[in-house]
């Protein structure tokens, strides 16, 4: 595929869609999306109110770290390097597993996340990106805009059922469709299975309580900001030693906190690749895991870029 010169940021802003628009999210769906960007952080502040008292301890602090290793590889593994770009193959059960994890980190059913991310690849940073930064002008004004509608605002504009095209060969798989549908159903268990863990191990209600404080909703407003921070941050801050057709960058932050999506440009350069940390010193948990896994049998027909596709893409 021929490398292109990076898009320039578009300087005027997009014209905003009318209220009739066949493309604009639903009132039900901003309602939902709503709940879903605030309650949790809502918690967080609840959270850090009650950390003053006795509301942490060991457990909390393992429940939060767990759950959010487990939701943010469903997303990094699952959603985005297995489900969106088939970066490699699996049997039916991890298949369904990921779909699960995935599920947990409340980002969206697996249908409804693949088409938004396949579409910001096909658009990437265009006037069609679902969630480019740079499409609300220029000056401090116009990265503050884009970066908040690259971080959370686009959530409330965009339609997902108009999105179905880019999920053909994912709609015609019946285990795929079945897990995203029931989405709902994983969410809560993310939320419930740390309240039951919390209050088991301190068979008070109080203990509960907390478990679904800090393993459910303050894991999941952390899991969520890393994951938008990609679609943000690393669109406007970092590196570019690749050759890319957009301004994805690599940001060594969220290359950590992100468990490997931070090494942004490298993914962009090759996206079908289950490695995003090309380089020795960029760490990539989620590809350390994937080559776990390829050695036990769990998945097979891993694909990483070549050393001469590497030269080629090369800045």
């Amino acid at each position: 595929m021929t490398a292109h010169a990076p898009r320039t940021a578009v300087t005027q802003p997009i014209n905003p869609v009318s209220a009739d628009d066949p493309d604009r999210a639903p009132i039900a769906m901003k309602v939902a999306n709503f709940i879903g960007v605030v309650v949790p952080f809502l918690g967080l502040i609840a959270a850090i109110i009650l950390l003053w008292g006795i509301a942490f301890n060991w457990t909390y602090l393992i429940l939060l770290v767990v759950m959010y290793v487990i939701t943010a590889f469903g997303i990094t593994i699952g959603y985005h390097r297995f489900f969106t770009h088939r970066s490699f193959k699996t049997s039916k059960p991890v298949a369904a597993l990921l779909a699960i994890m995935g599920s947990m980190a409340v980002e969206g059913p697996v249908l409804e996340w693949v088409a938004v991310h396949r579409k910001h690849h096909q658009h990437s940073d265009d006037e069609h990106d679902p969630h480019s930064p740079h499409s609300h002008g220029s000056g401090i004004k116009g990265v503050f805009l884009g970066f908040i509608h690259a971080h959370v605002g686009w959530m409330f504009s965009l339609k997902p059922q108009h999105l179905k095209k880019y999920t053909h060969d994912l709609q015609k798989d019946k285990l795929i469709r079945r897990m995203s549908s029931l989405f709902p159903l994983w969410a809560a268990i993310g939320l419930i299975v740390p309240a039951l863990i919390g209050g088991l191990v301190t068979m008070t209600w109080t203990g509960a309580l907390l478990g679904f404080l800090w393993g459910g909703l303050v894991r999941v407003f952390l899991v969520h900001h890393v994951t938008w921070s990609i679609n943000s941050v690393c669109h406007i801050w970092g590196t570019r030693p690749f050759k890319s057709h957009d301004h994805s960058r690599n940001n060594p932050i969220f290359g950590v906190l992100g468990m490997g999506e931070g090494w942004h440009n490298n993914h962009h350069a090759f996206p079908t690749s289950a490695r995003h940390g090309l380089r020795w010193w960029e760490f990539d948990a989620s590809w350390i895991v994937i080559w776990a896994m390829s050695k036990v049998g769990l998945v097979y027909d891993v694909r990483v870029p070549t050393g001469e596709r590497l030269e080629q893409k090369r800045r």
